[in-house]
């Protein structure tokens, strides 16, 4: 059995807006800056923070989420990002015990440390309370007695009179203070209508405002007391996660994923074992699969590529706003969410890359798009062209669409074979109108039952965001198609 002893803290906090981001990137950083090699980490689904934790850091950022992916898959995954490394800093999600809708735990900050064995420091937004601090900390600390509060970091706090009255208040309910966070707008970053801008947007900005979390919290926290703490976490049992070995088992349908057991077999990918690379023969040349990034094109797990790799594919990133081209010997397509909403004016300027995806995507190429990648394939983007490859029009919405959903693939497509079911997630502002084509992507269950997405030529295009750790068999199937089109 392989043991996983890295040193770990969770960053978690009573609920959104307390600071999570800016503690959990400034400790990243902070303790970086003391020569360590940091483990990036988030709880849930949000692409934006591990851009920042990857500015921390220097490494890539990672999300570990039980809804998507299924509670098995956390400790594996973590052990993933986290080897070779000195210590993990994991930033939670919105508050501590806040878990999917009517899921339970599921997915919560505090599912996921019970699952790393980890220690949790609660950061409190402490501006306008002083007393009351101390039950708040006292009714998160014992709510679960399996979840482990070790310690608060105040945020926010006005005035060394202000302190002393927090730390007063705290003394007596067993949870020490580890850090008093002043207010400081230097590390302010700016949010809009899906959160926080990307760091690829505002790198220069991003990388400043970094460095002056990565400051506050080396002069306000103790940086050996949360080391020492981090070194406490229990030891994780089990390998880490291995995209080769991945693709090179059979494909699953996760419908008790809730419960952390695996379903029967599905034929999304063929029920054989594999080796090697799975996909290609001997002597056959890895089939190239663009990848699209750069600004309008942020959202993308690191996995995907990892498992596109290991399935026999050459991954090139290229970027819609600057590049004319899609990558020489491009065989297959994948374009990621993001904001192309922002980008609409340049993206619809850029005529000669759009008539390269369509003239890919018509011929038959596989094209996987989620989300911003739909908005781009559709007819138009708020009255602005697009690349025509899917009969819809696509437009900004004052309704924000957030949540978790249960999908079953409707139409065969070059992701899954039709009844293959996935967990997935959708964050939008936008409206795509239809909203399915005549084969559509995925038939979800909630909150309403529906059909939604488009499966036509070797295109899957959808608002549906999925890990596809959590399905290997997606990427093995769709270099496969690469290989065959």
């Amino acid at each position: 059995m392989v043991t996983s002893s890295v040193p770990r803290l969770v960053i978690a906090a009573p609920s959104s807006g307390s600071g999570k981001t800016t503690v959990a990137t400034g400790l990243m950083a902070a303790f970086a800056s003391r020569g360590l090699a940091v483990s990036p980490h988030k709880v849930g689904p949000d692409y934006i923070d591990p851009g920042y934790h990857a500015l921390a850091t220097g490494r890539v950022g990672r999300n570990l989420d039980a809804y998507l992916c299924g509670a098995e898959l956390i400790g594996p995954l973590f052990a993933h990002g986290a080897r070779g490394c000195d210590l993990a800093v994991v930033e939670g999600v919105m508050g501590l015990y806040d878990g999917a809708a009517g899921e339970g735990e599921l997915a919560s900050t505090a599912h996921v440390a019970k699952l790393l064995r980890a220690p949790v420091v609660l950061v409190v937004d402490a501006s306008s309370q002083s007393r009351s601090v101390a039950a708040l900390v006292h009714g998160f600390a014992s709510w679960d007695p399996e979840v482990r509060v070790a310690g608060v970091i105040l945020n926010k706090v006005g005035s060394d009179r202000h302190e002393s009255m927090l730390r007063e208040a705290l003394d007596a309910s067993g949870v020490p203070v580890l850090g008093v966070l002043r207010r400081a707008p230097q590390v302010d970053t700016p949010s809009r209508h899906l959160g926080l801008v990307p760091v690829a947007e505002r790198r220069a900005e991003a990388v400043s405002a970094v460095a002056a979390m990565a400051a506050q919290v080396a002069r306000g926290c103790d940086l050996d007391a949360l080391a020492a703490l981090a070194r406490s976490a229990g030891a994780l049992s089990g390998a880490a996660w291995d995209a080769a070995e991945a693709v090179a088992l059979p494909t699953h349908d996760h419908r008790t994923r809730s419960t952390g057991k695996r379903g029967p077999l599905v034929a999304a990918a063929g029920g054989e074992a594999f080796t090697d690379h799975p996909t290609r023969s001997a002597g056959q040349r890895a089939p190239v699969v663009a990848v699209a990034g750069g600004p309008a094109f942020t959202f993308s797990y690191a996995e995907h590529a990892e498992l596109l790799t290991a399935a026999g594919a050459e991954v090139v990133t290229f970027d819609p706003l600057r590049d004319e081209q899609l990558p020489d010997g491009a065989g297959g397509l994948v374009i990621g969410g993001g904001f192309p909403e922002v980008y609409a004016p340049e993206l619809s300027a850029n005529e000669p890359l759009r008539k390269a995806v369509a003239e890919l995507a018509f011929g038959g190429a596989p094209v996987a798009a989620e989300c911003a990648g739909l908005l781009y394939l559709a007819r138009e983007l708020d009255g602005r062209p697009m690349c025509g490859v899917i009969d819809a029009e696509a437009r900004m919405h004052e309704r924000l669409t957030l949540g978790y959903r249960d999908a079953v693939a409707v139409s065969d497509s070059v992701l899954a074979a039709a009844g293959t079911r996935m967990r997935g997630h959708e964050f939008h502002r936008t409206v795509v109108e239809p909203g399915a084509g005549a084969a559509p992507a995925w038939g979800v269950r909630a909150p309403e039952r529906r059909v939604e997405g488009f499966v036509q030529h070797g295109v899957h295009a959808s608002y549906l965001h999925t890990h596809w750790a959590s399905e290997p068999g997606v990427a093995r199937r769709f270099v496969e198609r690469c290989l065959t089109s």
